[in-house]
């Protein structure tokens, strides 16, 4: 895919294929049997589609970032660097139309942003959504975006709450007897909320159909990992899911195929009723927490850190293993273009939305609770 020197981060700009980073990613799914069996199982197409999902996830992040630099938004939090951990996981489940069968339901936090479009939600309602206006997904209410009827909750911003609102869908499914599953991601730093704790722990007892996955990208905000949780640089979150009682493992979260596998195999236990499960994605946050505090990010952790996972690239390093696999080169780059334009034109929709329909005033007053007034009339 094309770089953008002023958009992506100079690692990635600067990045030229390493051996043994793109063997190290082969190497990552093939050692373990059952990983593989998934891999082999998605063939071609299934393969050629994580590629396409995560280089439209990444150009969505620069037309965000654009868009700050233009003045067009404020600030936006992107998931550079993570796309692998969320395409991978997304495309173990259910989604789009399904007859007959009960469609599977995604928790993105804001920085999994990209799953919203692998469920259905156009590129142009992600960028309605931080222009606040009147036809986005929120009707200008809210940043967090979401999508009710493609499955979709939209994030909550105090972080680690969604953790029991997913749990609770997914003990309705339970309930129901259905075999769908339900599916978030929770920060490293919010793990740290005793009402993600909550969840988890009703999760497990409830035995829901429901995977969580700890995105631990090494950062809470501006907090290094190893300021907040007691284990860092020995076990990291490994030891979380037996802590649970769920099953769990943890992923290259830089590797899209190890991180589909997991979670693929997680979706099948929990399909049989063997749920929930506790997945753990190892990846790094390859900029600020939003595009606001970018040079301050680059003060939390040292160059070499960077540097290092700048050269695991999940989007390259994935190129480099197609490539290896006999896909062409050309097929790589027509499928880039397809993002590139698709993410085109869903930026031209949304400035058009955001020319024409921004919502008024009084719409505020509309769509919300209130309980009655003082002197005994309805709000």
């Amino acid at each position: 895919m094309k770089r953008f020197a002023a958009f992506d981060p100079p690692e990635y700009t600067a990045w030229k294929r390493t051996d043994a980073d793109v063997r190290a990613f082969r190497e990552t799914i093939e050692r373990d049997g059952q990983r593989a069996r998934m891999v082999e199982g998605l063939g071609e197409q299934g393969q050629l589609a994580l590629y396409l999902g995560m280089v439209r996830n990444r150009l969505t992040d620069i037309a965000l970032k654009r868009m700050v630099r233009q003045g067009v938004i404020s600030k936006a939090w992107l998931g550079t660097g993570e796309e692998a951990a969320t395409i991978g996981p997304v495309h173990a489940l259910r989604r789009g139309p399904l007859a007959g069968k009960v469609r599977d339901v995604v928790a993105p936090m804001i920085r999994n942003g990209g799953a919203c479009v692998e469920f259905g939600m156009p590129v142009a309602d992600i960028l309605r959504a931080y222009m606040g206006t009147a036809d986005g997904p929120s009707h200008g209410r809210d940043g967090h975006y979401g999508d009710l009827a493609n499955g979709i909750l939209a994030p909550i911003s105090h972080v680690g709450d969604i953790v029991p609102v997913v749990a609770g869908i997914a003990l309705s499914f339970r309930l129901r007897g259905q075999d769908a599953v339900a599916m978030t991601w929770i920060g490293d730093g919010s793990t740290k909320a005793v009402v993600a704790h909550e969840g988890l722990n009703f999760a497990a007892v409830q035995r829901v159909p429901i995977i969580f996955i700890i995105q631990n990208n090494q950062v809470a905000l501006g907090t290094r990992l190893a300021q907040h949780h007691l284990a860092a640089g020995v076990g990291n979150f490994a030891d979380w899911p037996k802590a649970y009682g769920m099953w769990g493992g943890v992923f290259d979260g830089n590797n899209v195929l190890d991180a589909y596998a997991l979670t693929a195999l997680a979706v099948e236990r929990c399909r049989r009723g063997e749920g929930p499960a506790l997945l753990v994605a190892e990846t790094f946050r390859m900029g600020g927490h939003a595009t606001h505090d970018e040079a301050e990010a680059r003060q939390t952790f040292a160059p070499e850190l960077f540097a290092e996972w700048g050269r695991r690239d999940p989007v390259a390093l994935y190129e480099e293993y197609l490539a290896e696999e006999g896909v062409s080169r050309e097929m790589l780059a027509q499928l880039a273009a397809d993002a590139e334009l698709e993410v085109e034109q869903g930026e031209t929709e949304a400035l058009e939305s955001r020319r024409l329909h921004m919502p008024d005033g009084k719409d505020a007053l509309t769509g919300v609770y209130a309980g009655p007034h003082r002197n005994g009339g309805a709000a």
